[in-house]
């Protein structure tokens, strides 16, 4: 199950960019007004509205397949590598040194 979401995710990620990138800047329609070619194949308003709503269904996708995915991979025994990780044994502290003896000056 967790493959076919993940493969879901993953196809969502590449629309969303795909129709990010195909959107329109704000300073888009300036170029119209001094000799620019318009986007007549969308209609006179443009791909504005339509990828608009593309772009928020796929947001919407993509925002429900990382929770389902984060939900799968929380409840399955052993996802984390931490918990798979052996476990070690810490090296033992060295030995206290005892501080060096200084010779006792003799007073005359």
């Amino acid at each position: 199950m967790s493959i076919f979401i993940t493969i879901i995710h993953v196809l969502t990620s590449l629309l969303i960019i795909a129709a990010v990138l195909l959107q329109s800047g704000k300073g888009a329609e300036t170029g119209v007004m001094i000799g620019g070619s318009s986007q007549s194949m969308f209609g006179a308003r443009g791909a504005t509205p339509f990828l608009t709503k593309v772009t928020v269904v796929l947001a919407t996708i993509f925002m429900v397949t990382s929770l389902s995915l984060a939900l799968i991979k929380q409840n399955t025994v052993g996802s984390s590598l931490l918990l798979n990780a052996p476990i070690q044994a810490l090296p033992a502290p060295p030995a206290p040194v005892a501080p060096a003896q200084l010779p006792s000056a003799k007073k005359p």
